[in-house]
């Protein structure tokens, strides 16, 4: 071809590109307006994050080189930061008195007896809990009180700074072997297996246990056999339960002190010479013990220092009122912090984070679980992992924090997951320190916000009302924790994370539109109506918590938000009975193309009703078996004839742990037996709320389900049968699900079942627990069975049982008093009204 007319098209090409782009540019103006002011906000905080953590470098660098000193016991060395608070953690050691040692003869009576049975094998036993706790004073006492029994006996300190090595030569020195200078591991290891051979019975404690590894390499050592017992402390529960190793290894978890116990202990402390406490101190000792919460450390330390100061209610309340200022590093109490904050400097960097950020919530405030996991990978913490998602990987994360005794969790589920978990009260004074000097997070609970700086990254609003005035371009969280009005400016460019749930917020604001990079957003308990469509504007956004709004329709503008992972719009109500009805949830209409949003974890709660049912309902079930990443789905008004549809889709989601189905009325059936093939093999969870013709077979294929509840199911056929063999299920509910007249539970069946719940099941008449069955029962709920006039026979065997709830039950089943007796707590109500069970 022609160079020129090359040339000439090439030209033309080119400045008909431009003409083009020069266009789109002129389209997109505010846009870039928008990108470039949001750049400008980001090179400011990028810079002055840079630049502090510049200064924390030089400062750390200044610190450890000007401070070198160097403490050697026998072959170890430590360094001078893990002996600032020595006198705290060896003072067990030297306790003369153990009558003046508050609530350690319980546990001290176990472990003894525990050391003294007759096995002949060597046995372990983890001594766990989190820093202050009193595991060292623990077993020290144990000890002192087994020593005497045994041919050998060696007490280490493995402290973080220890080897395997350093630990070796101090047991082979105790039982009596001679070091030389060409010992290794290898040799070491051989001469104190030799010298433990010819013991007859020893006991060996490993206090302050760090590092597996070091454990691991002890372990190789002690020969097996000889009735001989080695008990480890440690912070670190998740090296005991990675060493346990069949039933020679058991874990002994020390748990706090009972309100009374801490009482006694903190008097005893406070007012040596009587032990008592003056009229005048009670009400503010209490608040003082309260916030000790238990914790053994804390209160002896706080104690003593109480003890030197005058005993006037204005001394005690300026100390109160100051006890997280005394426990900083300056702080006369800084002690306790140095031996808490040892644990979060053990931490990894990636936890690190993760920990601090229970700096946001308030003092005993019951921090949701997967809210916090959200919350976690919203702020960036959570870092991938082949074949995992960012939820599982952050669960992980979670589960090591209480493993580590950091992170407690406040009420465990039956499935031995927590519902919520806390930090204790002096960890949280801990925490709050170090997240105000990283500049981690502003708690700003009134008064004058001196706090409040353009540095500010994440601000905690535990006040009444409050209104942003200031700039605040580095925000990038923002949580408020009170029920008064909340108002935010438009200076939040950088927010990825906005929870306001509670405040009386009546509309969208738009200002929340206008975050562009929110990947977070609750406004849970809100009163909020509708959702704008400048919804579609926050592209970033993984988790929408509209849970208890008043939010019925989600417009079609979600389906691009193409990252969202969580989308929660359900409320719950009660009628003026107070009865829970068959629509107690209600959910949303959604748009007929939700099979947009792929990356969904969690869908609930989603109508299966409209008006114009071929137009979109059809559209909306069907594209559901498009949401393949699926973790959690709940359908509500599911009609009988769409059932097959639901069905297909449900077997596409091969990652469904949890499904919950609720049909369009009383009594419209569920349809469910179409889902024969492609079953979701990983359903832990399933509710299922309607008629059901028989009982749905697929069901007892599902080997990891761990509940499940069928409600208004009216089943002729009872469902029992097909359930007793699950291996896992853990909670069972039956409500007004079954019109038979007998419930006969088998020996040997339901192996893990820990919650039975039987109510207005009002034609049972019935119910047989044979002797083996249920064996890990703990709790048993039966309510409104107006005809079941016999009591469980069989009731008596069940060992485990901790409580028994009755509601609305005949008059006679007051005969259950002579059985019951070895149940630990027993409710019973009528019309609501809670019942005194009296005992014979």
């Amino acid at each position: 071809m022609n160079p020129d007319i090359v040339g000439g098209i090439a030209g033309s090409s080119v400045s008909y590109l431009l003409v083009k782009l020069n266009a789109f540019a002129t389209r997109e103006l505010n846009l870039k307006e928008n990108i470039n002011r949001a750049l400008q906000d980001l090179e400011i905080e990028l810079r002055e994050d840079i630049e502090g953590k510049l200064e924390r470098i030089h400062q750390t660098r200044e610190r450890y080189t000007t401070v070198t000193v160097t403490v050697t016991v026998t072959v170890t060395r430590t360094n001078s930061g893990y002996n600032t608070d020595l006198h705290v953690r060896v003072a067990p050691l030297f306790i003369g008195n153990l009558d003046t040692v508050v609530g350690i003869e319980e546990p001290t009576d176990k472990l003894v007896s525990w050391a003294h049975q007759e096995k002949q094998r060597l046995e372990v036993m983890f001594v766990v809990g989190m820093a202050g706790l009193g595991k060292t004073t623990l077993v020290h006492s144990v000890y002192e009180k087994v020593k005497e029994h045994v041919d050998g006996h060696a007490w280490i300190t493995a402290s973080k700074s220890k080897t395997t090595f350093d630990i070796l030569t101090l047991l082979v020195e105790k039982f009596g072997c001679p070091i030389t200078q060409r010992d290794d591991v290898v040799s070491l290891t051989r001469k104190l297996q030799e010298a433990l051979l010819l013991k007859q019975r020893y006991v060996i404690v490993l206090d302050d246990l760090w590092v597996k590894a070091l454990w691991e390499s002890v372990k190789l050592a002690l020969p097996n056999g000889r009735n001989s017992r080695i008990i480890i402390t440690t912070r670190r529960g998740d090296i005991a339960n990675s060493g346990r190793d069949g039933d020679s290894i058991v874990i002994h978890k020390i748990q706090p002190l009972s309100p009374e116990r801490a009482a006694q202990l903190f008097y005893l402390k406070a007012f040596s010479g009587t032990g008592r406490c003056p009229s005048g101190l009670e009400e503010v000792s209490k608040s003082i013990i309260q916030k000790c919460d238990g914790l053994p450390l804390g209160i002896i330390e706080i104690g003593r220092f109480l003890s030197n100061k005058s005993p006037t209610r204005n001394q005690w309340k300026i100390f109160h009122d100051s006890l997280e200022s005394e426990l900083r590093s300056n702080g006369e109490l800084s002690d306790i912090v140095k031996v808490l904050s040892a644990s979060y400097k053990d931490l990894p960097y990636h936890l690190m984070y993760c920990f601090l950020y229970m700096s946001i919530f308030p003092e005993n405030y019951p921090v949701k679980r997967r809210s916090l996991v959200r919350l976690w990978i919203a702020e960036g913490f959570v870092i991938e992992k082949r074949s995992k998602t960012l939820e599982e990987v952050g669960e992980e994360y979670l589960e090591e924090l209480i493993d580590r005794n950091l992170i407690k969790a406040n009420e465990l589920d039956f499935d031995g997951l927590p519902k919520s978990v806390g930090v204790h009260s002096l960890m949280l004074m801990m925490i709050l320190s170090i997240a105000h000097e990283e500049n981690f997070c502003t708690v700003w609970t009134g008064g004058a916000p001196r706090d409040l700086t353009g540095k500010t990254r994440r601000l905690s609003i535990q006040m009444q009302d409050f209104e942003v005035s200031h700039q605040l371009p580095c925000v990038r969280s923002f949580f408020s924790f009170n029920v008064g009005k909340v108002k935010i400016g438009s200076n939040f460019k950088l927010l990825k994370v906005l929870d306001i749930q509670g405040t009386p917020l009546e509309e969208f604001s738009s200002v929340i539109t206008d975050l562009l990079l929110l990947r977070y957003l609750s406004l849970r308990n809100t009163n909020i109506k509708s959702i704008p469509r400048s919804l579609s504007d926050l592209h970033f956004l993984e988790t929408l918590d509209l849970k208890q709004t008043l939010v019925t329709k989600v417009p079609k503008v979600v389906l691009q938000l193409k990252k969202l992972h969580h989308l929660l719009v359900y409320r719950y109500t009660i009628n003026m009975e107070g009865v829970p009805p068959f629509d107690i949830v209600q959910g949303f209409t959604a748009a007929k193309d939700i099979s947009a949003l792929k990356n969904l974890q969690t869908l609930s709660f989603v109508k299966a009703s409209v008006q114009h049912r071929m137009s979109r309902l059809l559209r909306m079930i069907q594209g559901l078996h498009n949401l393949t990443q699926l973790r959690k789905l709940g359908v509500v008004e599911l009609a009988k004839e769409d059932g097959v549809s639901l069905c297909r889709s449900i077997g596409k989601m091969s990652n469904l742990h949890s499904l919950s189905v609720a049909s369009l009325r009383m009594d419209v059936p569920l349809e469910l037996d179409a889902m024969t093939n492609n079953l979701p093999a990983f359903l832990q969870h399933l509710y299922l709320k309607g008629p059901l013709q028989k009982f749905p077979s697929w069901i007892s294929s599902l080997y990891d389900l761990m509940k499940i509840g069928l409600k208004w199911s009216s089943l002729a056929e009872n469902p029992i049968p097909a359930l007793q063999n699950l291996p896992h299920l853990v909670e069972l509910q039956l409500l007004h699900a079954y019109t038979g007249t007998l419930l006969e539970f088998e020996s040997g069946k339901f192996p893990q079942l820990k919650i039975l719940d039987l109510q207005r099941l009002e034609q049972l008449s019935s119910i047989v627990m044979e002797e083996g069955s249920l064996p890990c029962l703990q709790k048993l709920i039966i309510g409104q069975c107006s005809n079941l006039v016999d009591v469980p026979r069989g009731i008596n065997n069940l060992i485990h049982l901790q409580m028994l709830v009755l509601y609305d039950m005949p008059q006679n089943v007051d005969q259950l008093r002579p059985l019951v007796h070895h149940i630990p707590c027993i409710h019973s109500y009528k019309q609501g009204r809670l019942e005194v069970f009296e005992e014979d």
